[in-house]
């Protein structure tokens, strides 16, 4: 999952705002238009959208409409227009902050992180689980695949945790399954296998073709492969 999207149609302020995001640890990309920003979000999660207003084709109030009919991601708006009207119209179609410009970038940096740590309540002790479109929160429980959440068992949850916790490794199913039903355990190995069926089907985007839970063969499960 990508930290923040920037959508800003002006070359010389999308590069400082990249720029300065990058130095401060986060991870970003960049689109100059709505409609390259919105194709992005259909395929790739995203933590936060800073979202500027004036854009060619498709302006920022438009595309976000367009965005909340699937994503819940915080969204920062960014605009030169600073009457209370414009700020209304943003916070109504689904902005969850405002900024006027011409602004510092360290303000700037400051309401992302202050929307992040509202939005996920960024403790020092919330712990975030993350590989390509899948996070899971240890806190909350909660698991999101390109930023949507997914119901997950509690075994579910187990499974995938001890996963994520050892990517790319080869994990023998004995070792599995005592580290989730623990060695006392009266089920079946069996169990692991449907368990397992359950999360490809929740994850994968083809689950006859598993990408991100492989099978081992004769030996057990891997996710992701050599640890990416």
């Amino acid at each position: 999952m990508t930290d923040i999207l920037v959508i800003e149609d002006n070359e010389e302020l999308g590069t400082l705002i990249s720029d300065f995001l990058r130095r401060e640890g986060y991870s970003v990309e960049w689109r100059m238009n709505a409609e390259e920003g919105i194709a992005l979000l259909g395929t790739a999660a995203f933590k936060l959208l800073l979202l500027d207003v004036m854009l060619p084709g498709m302006d920022g109030y438009e595309a976000l409409q367009e965005i909340r009919r699937s994503q819940k991601l915080p969204v920062l708006m960014m605009s030169a227009r600073t009457d209370d009207q414009s700020k209304i119209l943003g916070l109504q179609v689904g902005a969850d902050d405002y900024i006027d410009k011409p602004f510092s970038i360290q303000v700037l940096g400051l309401k992302i992180k202050a929307l992040l740590r509202r939005a996920y309540d960024l403790s020092e002790d919330r712990q975030l689980l993350s590989h390509e479109n899948i996070t899971m929160d240890l806190g909350s429980r909660i698991v999101y695949k390109d930023g949507k959440e997914i119901q997950l068992g509690t075994k579910e949850f187990s499974l995938l945790e001890y996963m994520m916790k050892h990517p790319g490794q080869v994990i023998d199913k004995d070792k599995l399954f005592n580290e989730v039903w623990g060695v006392d355990s009266f089920s079946e190995q069996g169990s692991l296998n449907v368990h397992i069926r359950w999360l490809r089907e929740k994850l994968e985007d083809d689950p006859k073709d598993p990408k991100l839970i492989r099978t081992v063969w004769r030996v057990g499960y891997q996710f992701g492969e050599n640890g990416v």
